[in-house]
């Protein structure tokens, strides 16, 4: 059984998690048939959210299911940066078999850029502010989470304007759907409220007991 967080024993879950994403790092960069740039370009606000959580753990120690959710997030960070989020297996199936129109994976990015942040940042305003539990929280956290979305898109465009036309094209991966930003900004909306109402009370759970001191001997 792993020890208090912010301790080496403590720190066996993160650094398993860490080293298991560093080999899906090296093998999904140097193997990704769109290149390099794409991969960089979706991948990396994964890639410094885990930097983050690795140089402030000692001082700010998170909850499990926080290294857990970011490892997950990663990864649907890094399917779709590998084959770009127009050209994902995954979605291109789903989009034979409902009959889409287009390849919908970006919808499962945009969702889970909602659904797993939001307990990250519950975490953060429950420890280090004077918010308590309840109805302002939840406003404020998935308006929050619309604040990103919005910024995310912007800086999407912002990348897409820097890059050449196909490379552009590649990044934003809106097939031609002339509401795909607006979408994109409602799936994250929708993946914070479900996420706040699956995940809450667990997380209030794993946050009574990274904060209740250990009994003593």
């Amino acid at each position: 059984m792993s020890g208090p967080l912010g301790t080496k024993e403590g720190a066996k879950l993160p650094l398993a998690l860490g080293a298991v994403m560093l080999v899906i790092f090296a093998a999904t960069f140097f193997t990704s048939p769109e290149g390099k740039l794409n991969w960089l370009l979706e991948v990396g606000p994964g890639v410094v959210g885990m930097v983050a959580l690795a140089l402030t753990y000692r001082r700010f120690p998170m909850t499990p299911m926080i290294y857990v959710f970011v490892f997950i997030h990663i990864c649907i960070l890094v399917y779709g940066g590998f084959y770009t989020y127009a050209k994902v297996p995954l979605g291109e199936w789903a989009k034979v078999t409902f009959g889409w129109s287009r390849n919908n994976y970006d919808k499962i990015g945009h969702f889970a850029f909602g659904f797993f942040p939001v307990i990250i940042l519950r975490e953060v305003l429950l420890r280090r502010t004077k918010l308590e539990r309840g109805g302002w929280l939840t406003f404020i956290l998935i308006n929050v989470i619309f604040g990103f979305a919005a910024l995310y898109e912007l800086l999407e465009w912002a990348g897409a304007l820097a890059l050449d036309p196909a490379g552009g094209d590649a990044f934003l991966g809106t097939q031609g759907y002339v509401w795909d930003a607006q979408s994109d900004m409602l799936y994250a909306g929708i993946g914070a409220t479900v996420g706040l109402l699956l995940f809450s009370r667990v997380h209030d759970r794993a946050l009574g007991k990274l904060l209740t001191p250990p009994a003593a001997a």
